[in-house]
This record gives C-alpha cells, sequence and structure tokens, in this order.
C-alpha cells in the first residue's frame, strides 16, 4: 500500500475526513514553507499538496498566481522544490503530494521525474494539465514506484470521461467544485453534492474536492459526502501578510485556520 492508502484506510476505520491544505513551495522561502507544513501537521491536517511554481497558469486564481510569482521572481527551482519536499517530509506524519505541471514533468524526464518524487519522499502527483490520453507512461512509471498520480474531474467533464479518469486514478480523486479558476467563494454550486455522491458511487479510491473551499461550513457540508477537502487560497491568502507583519505570527494564522477546518469535520453532529 502507498502512503495516500495507508492514510485513507486509517482515515475510514476512524470515522474521519481528510483536511488537506495547499502551500506554494517557496512563497516566500523554501524555510518558510517547511515551518507552514509543520504548523498545520500540528494543527490536525491529514495531508498537505505542494504547489510547484509555474509561470503559466493553469485554472490558478490571483492569490494562488501571486504566490507563484513571488516565489519565482526569487529564483526557485525545480531542484529547490524537491529539496524542500524532502525536510518538510522528515518533519511531518502526513503524507506530501505535489501539484505540478506536466511541462516541468516533461522537461525534467519523466522517468527521473518520478524518481526525484519519491526520493523527496512525496506520495503523489496532481497534473492538471494531462489528459488521460497522453498519461499512460506516467501512469506506469508511477504504479511502478507506488507514487499515486492524481486525476481530476471537473463539473464540465462528461459523465463517460469522468468515468474513464476515475478508473484511472490512484492516491485519489481531485474533484473540482466549480469550473474557471481557483480562489474562494461564498456559495459552491447547488450541484456539488449531487455530483460527489456520483463520483463516490463510481470511485474504488477516495474522493477529495477543491476550489473554491474555504469555510468550516463549507467543509462541514462537503465532507458528508466526499472522503476530504482540498483548502487552497483561503490558506495561501496569508502568506501575502507577511509584508507587513512577522512571520510567526502568520504562521499562528495559518495553524489556527486549519484547526477550524479540522474541528468542522471532526465535531460529533
Amino acid at each position: 500500500m502507498s502512503a495516500l492508502d495507508t492514510m485513507f484506510a486509517s482515515l475510514k476505520k476512524e470515522g474521519r475526513k481528510a483536511i488537506a491544505p495547499f502551500f506554494t513551495v517557496g512563497d516566500p522561502d523554501p524555510e518558510f514553507t517547511i515551518e507552514c507544513v509543520r504548523a498545520i501537521d500540528r494543527a490536525g491536517a491529514d495531508l498537505c499538496e505542494l504547489g510547484v511554481p509555474y509561470s503559466d497558469p493553469l485554472a490558478d486564481g490571483p492569490v494562488i498566481q501571486a504566490s507563484y510569482t513571488r516565489a519565482l521572481e526569487k529564483g526557485l527551482s525545480l531542484d529547490n522544490v524537491l529539496e524542500t519536499s524532502r525536510t518538510a517530509v522528515s518533519k511531518v506524519s502526513m503524507p506530501l503530494v505535489a501539484m505540478v505541471s506536466y511541462s516541468i514533468i516533461y522537461r525534467r524526464g519523466i522517468d527521473r521525474f518520478v524518481g526525484n518524487a519519491v526520493d523527496a519522499g512525496l506520495s503523489g502527483l496532481v497534473v492538471p494539465d494531462l489528459p488521460i490520453e497522453e498519461a499512460d507512461e506516467l501512469d506506469r512509471l508511477c504504479r511502478q514506484r507506488d507514487l499515486g498520480l492524481v486525476r481530476l474531474v471537473a463539473p464540465t467533464t462528461p459523465q463517460e470521461r469522468a468515468l474513464a479518469i476515475v478508473r484511472k486514478a490512484t492516491g485519489f480523486v481531485y474533484c473540482v467544485s466549480v469550473s474557471g479558476i481557483t480562489g474562494e467563494r461564498r456559495e459552491l454550486p447547488a450541484d456539488l453534492l449531487e455530483r460527489i455522491e456520483w463520483l463516490r458511487e463510481k470511485s474504488n479510491v477516495p474522493i477529495l474536492v477543491g476550489f473554491g473551499i474555504s469555510s468550516p461550513e463549507q467543509v462541514r457540508s462537503l465532507c458528508k459526502v466526499a472522503d476530504g477537502v482540498i483548502v487552497g487560497s483561503a490558506i495561501v491568502r496569508h502568506l501575502s501578510n507577511i509584508a507587513t507583519t512577522s512571520r510567526s505570527h502568520v504562521i499562528g494564522e495559518i495553524e489556527a485556520h486549519v484547526r477550524t477546518l479540522v474541528a468542522a469535520v471532526r465535531e460529533k453532529n
């Protein structure tokens, strides 16, 4: 079993749902990223998604785009990202996965990149710009190394294609809650719970929901049907406060925010 499989099996046994915060690696520097990962681990997060900065935004909203830009302007490299991941993994108990553009993987070399990811201690890859028709080689190499290859299903994905996607997924399925770019939203689509339930019936791997999720109320509602949630922009937004306050204060804000999300799925109804 992979680290992700073990983690989700443990959560299922305990009757809990996963809270998975997202961070940009290297914003404002790799050392701070490591401290953020340690803070959310203390707060009770079950999984951390690390964003690999990329100059050509995929579906990233303004908060995450700005975070990527800040990291890249300081000269962050892929090797820096891998070394940061390796150090972070050694300091926490939860699995870490990387959200990375396929162009970055391809430039490094697919086989080499998978080896690098495994050596860095990563448990999975989320590759949002890789269609299933072109994913066979990466899928094969990830399966050989027990590295999860997370697949994304969007609101606009036809059902037949969604079925093909979830059948190929390892680690978990990333259910994109809304069309468009990432970013906090006050309201999520009315049909989202129904879409999650449909995916849940079709998938043999856990379903995590991301895009637009920020509040404990949203987390509580979604986790009634999903296996967990990914919270990105609402967490990354705290990083922009470093310019006007102390690093320790921002770490405290992030830890407190994640504690509220964890409490939302662990409280007794």
